[in-house]
């Protein structure tokens, strides 16, 4: 499909440009602060929004994303300038298991995103929920046919879960497989729109922002108007400060990982066994990076899983306690840009009538 400098595939190894929960928080609280101070000062006045570089037809633009730099709070917008989290029917619960040896999930954790919290050691260190021997199973980069199926097979014969971190492009291309993974109980989180490094210093940060939310209304919209989880993963796990801040301030939750798989470098399906399990025995639990767009993860899945059984390691679900709301001038540039079916929703066979043949 692509290299390293395309939009899908693995992830190079990456560096921590020093970013962590700790220095993001203090970002997000010198903004609600700053919002605060505002606010007693301008008594009666409204919050004056900055719109992002959006088209004219937006109905509600994005606030900017507050700059890194603690100079420079002024950016920061109030939380009021999001939309609330949206009100929708549960998701489906996960398939009975009828697989007394099966893996399965040995307890399952609800996530506030409020202020954006980070997961996984490899960038943020604070929230370390858990246990010995707990994993989390998480997969990037699809939906994508034959693969992501294969990996839902896997975990469905153990029982099991994880996070299905989408792009949006692909999500536009395979909506249905999407709707396979959501109606299998599983949690879908966003990984922006067409998989761009967010700190490729080319982008401004009116680009950045598009490739978050429109990433968000992709996933949205494949789902057939069910918002995703408030769980959001980086592309190549670099995390731009601005954007860190940006997302806290949107109320998502941002993950890196504890055990990354570099299954896009493996050349056979036992390769991806063999780091994830080193790794793991290593560090004794963790949040496992994988690709279910990739054809070797898809082909592992299964012997992995086995192996994590039999290592005594459990999984364990994450929830999010509330959706991401969409922009609505994403929205509309999403129906724009992308091809997308008419709306009608009627089947196939009463539409076309075969009359002879």
């Amino acid at each position: 499909m692509r290299g390293r400098t395309g939009f899908v595939g693995g992830e190079k190894p990456r560096p921590n440009n020093g970013i962590n929960l700790e220095d993001k928080t203090m970002r997000v609280a010198a903004g609600l602060i700053l919002a605060s101070a505002m606010s007693a000062a301008l008594t009666g006045a409204a919050w004056s929004q900055t719109p992002a570089a959006k088209p004219a037809a937006a109905t509600q633009a994005a606030p900017a994303a507050t700059p890194a730099a603690a100079s420079a709070p002024a950016a920061a917008q109030p939380a009021a300038a999001f939309p609330p989290p949206p009100q929708q029917a549960p998701q489906p619960a996960r398939a009975a298991c009828n697989n007394p040896n099966a893996l399965g999930v040995a307890r399952t954790v609800e996530i506030d995103t409020t202020g954006g919290p980070g997961f996984g050691f490899e960038h943020f260190k604070e929230l370390d929920f858990l246990r010995d021997k707990e994993v989390v199973l998480t997969f990037d980069d699809g939906p994508w046919p034959h693969n992501t199926p294969a990996v839902l097979k896997a975990l469905a014969d153990q029982c099991t879960t994880g996070i299905f971190f989408s792009i949006g492009k692909h999500a536009t291309y395979e909506p249905e497989i999407l709707k396979q993974v959501y109606a299998a109980g599983h949690t879908v989180g966003t990984h922006t729109w067409s998989h761009a490094n967010l700190n490729n210093k080319k982008l401004t940060e009116a680009q950045r922002k598009e490739e978050i939310e429109k990433g968000i209304s992709a996933v949205k919209w494949a789902l057939g108007g069910i918002s995703p989880a408030a769980f959001f993963r980086f592309p190549a796990l670099q995390h731009p400060p601005e954007m860190v801040t940006y997302l806290g301030n949107r109320n998502v939750a941002i993950f890196s990982c504890d055990i990354d798989s570099f299954d896009f470098k493996a050349s056979k399906p036992e390769k991806v066994i063999d780091t994830v399990m080193k790794k793991l025995d290593s560090k004794g639990k963790g949040i496992i990076l994988m690709h279910d767009f990739q054809k070797h993860t898809a082909e592992a899945l299964p012997e992995l899983l086995n192996r994590l059984k039999a290592g005594g390691y459990k999984v364990v679900a994450m929830r999010a306690k509330a959706p991401v709301a969409s922009l609505p001038e994403y929205d509309q540039e999403l129906m724009k840009d992308v091809k997308l079916p008419t709306v009608s929703t009627r089947p196939v066979n009463s539409v076309v009538t075969t009359v002879s043949e």
